[in-house]
């Protein structure tokens, strides 16, 4: 059996790195953006550096730690399952192009996720015709709406699927892709730019098939309404590949993909907040640091990555002079995902006893996914659904996620990332000051117990059993990674903020990429390591 390494185990060292005088790129926030552009860039013999403000690399790929009188505990923030993670699946691929090998632990495929309604319990199974034929068990009436449903959700697939090997392989061709839409592709276009209710009205009115249908929407975290139909589409293909965890827990990819940052002489410089990107003449030139343990200093850079928040690059990083009249107009009707309220839990228990496996539950209290986000936008939290999912059970073979004798167990709901609906003053969130407001407790304790009544309501005699519990809001989320809204999502997966509706590697301004969940390779772990690997491209091409 396997240890798990500290999340903090190169925080002493990468706090400590000496910050250079100049770099060929600079890159803004340790993300998995920013740490595989990195990685690509330094193992061409670019010189450069990352800067964050937070103690350890990997952004929403991070895990944390409690150590208490029973023993240790180590919990993921953001990565909870990956789809499409078999040898020759996309991210395995991503990462063994700058030589990492990482194994992942498959998940259950007969139902990797359960979505649990009053009165119906729906595995989705990892297998696209078993899941039409699951569909059809269960509702039979709605057959012919079913079978449309299946062939969007297959041609969506199909399409990415062709995509990816032309780009293996080489540019994929206009002709080409007409051909694919005429031949395989039909319904895409009609979609392209519909919400995913839109799509669900021309396939059904049942709305416990609606239901089922949208049960893993928090994968993307924006209303039915306003969600794109492609978005929901892509990730449910995403995994009918299959569902698979990191074996040593989330945060080994990030780790993984700094260690070839370092080796190849590239600097991650921990808790030094980037507060100003340097432009000169129209074109970016480096960036500032922010005063910490020292004065201010200025870095410069050939070239400046920005993995920071989209909006904060545009209205807080960028000078306003530099930036586009265009980009001026577009930050400020930018839409951004939602935020995730987390509750972290040990229980001193043998999970599968009680019913649970290598599975996430989906669980809701209403058919009514579009009344949930209305909850979240006139509160602080929604209480009608929960994501149940445990790292234990997922990762059986790496031992330091718990104490002996106790598995762990992570309970989220979606959450408003205002400071206001918490009851606290956004210039306390920064300094962290809103975690001794006594009204903030109370109600941070109260959507936890909520939260533990639906893990109860799932799997009885769960409650007892507990020994452990913590818990953060969007709040948090933010203070640490400084995301708009306590967003992990990136920009909101919108009809028109998607594909180009999103923002390219190259920015508006000279010298200034992307990279990050905000841009076009789309939001999620895949899509992070992705939009690296075309930002650190785009720099690339450019200096030739």
């Amino acid at each position: 059996m396997s240890e798990l390494a500290l999340p903090t185990a190169h925080t002493k060292d990468r706090v400590k790195t000496p910050i250079p005088e100049k770099v060929d790129v600079a890159i803004v926030g340790a993300g998995l953006g920013g740490l595989m552009s990195a990685a690509r860039l330094a193992r061409q013999g670019l010189s450069v550096a990352v800067f964050d403000g937070h103690y350890v690399a990997g952004g929403c790929a991070t895990m944390f730690h409690r150590a208490t009188r029973d023993g240790a505990y180590q919990f993921d923030i953001g990565v909870h399952y990956i789809g499409d993670c078999g040898p020759e699946g996309k991210t395995p691929t991503l990462l063994r192009d700058i030589g990492v090998d990482i194994d992942f632990v498959r998940m259950d495929d007969d139902g990797f996720d359960t979505i649990s309604l009053p009165g119906l319990k729906f595995p989705i199974p990892a297998d696209l015709d078993r899941f039409r034929d699951r569909l059809v068990e269960h509702f039979p009436r709605e057959k012919k709406g079913i079978d449309f449903y299946i062939r969007v959700l297959g041609e969506v697939a199909h399409m990415h699927r062709w995509m990816e090997e032309k780009r293996k392989r080489g540019a994929a061709g206009t002709v080409g892709l007409l051909w694919q839409v005429a031949m395989r592709g039909r319904t895409v276009p009609r979609y392209e730019k519909a919400t995913i209710a839109q799509l669900l009205d021309d396939c059904t009115r049942d709305p416990m098939l609606r239901a089922v249908l949208l049960g893993q929407g928090g994968d993307y975290g924006v209303a039915p309404s306003k969600a794109s139909a492609m978005l929901h589409l892509g990730l449910q293909a995403h995994y009918m590949r299959g569902a698979w965890y990191p074996k040593g827990g989330g945060q080994r990819i990030a780790d993984a993909v700094a260690d070839v940052v370092e080796a190849n002489g590239g600097a991650i410089c921990l808790r030094r907040t980037v507060e100003r990107i340097l432009v000169e003449d129209g074109r970016a030139v480096g960036v500032r640091l922010a005063a910490g343990r020292d004065e201010a200093r200025e870095v410069r850079a050939g070239s400046v990555i920005s993995n920071a928040d989209i909006q904060r690059t545009y209205s807080e990083l960028l000078p306003d002079a530099a930036v586009p009249n265009e980009w001026k107009a577009r930050r400020d009707k930018l839409e951004m995902g939602g935020a995730i309220f987390l509750t972290c839990l040990g229980v001193k228990a043998d999970l599968r006893t009680l019913g649970m496996g290598a599975r996430n539950v989906w669980r809701f209290e209403t058919t009514d996914a579009e009344s949930i986000y209305d909850e979240v936008e006139h509160g602080a939290a929604t209480t009608r659904c929960a994501y149940i999912t445990s790292a234990s059970l997922k990762d059986p073979d790496s031992a330091g996620h718990t104490p002996p004798g106790v598995m762990g167990v992570e309970v989220m709901t979606l959450a408003s990332g205002r400071p206001e609906a918490w009851g606290v003053d956004p210039h306390e969130v920064e300094a962290g000051e809103y975690r001794r407001r006594d009204a903030y407790e109370a109600m941070k304790r109260a959507v936890e117990d909520r939260l533990v009544d639906h893990l109860e309501a799932e799997f009885p005699g769960t409650k007892e059993k507990i020994v452990f519990r913590e818990s953060a809001t969007p709040l948090t989320h933010t203070r640490y990674t400084r995301a708009t809204g306590g967003t992990g999502y990136g920009l909101a997966g919108t009809p028109a903020q998607m594909m180009t509706g999103r923002p390219g590697y190259r920015s508006a301004v000279p010298g200034l990429y992307f990279a990050g969940a905000s841009t076009r390779a789309g939001l999620g772990i895949q899509g992070a390591l992705n939009s690296g690997k075309h930002a650190a491209a785009r720099i690339l091409e450019d200096r030739k």
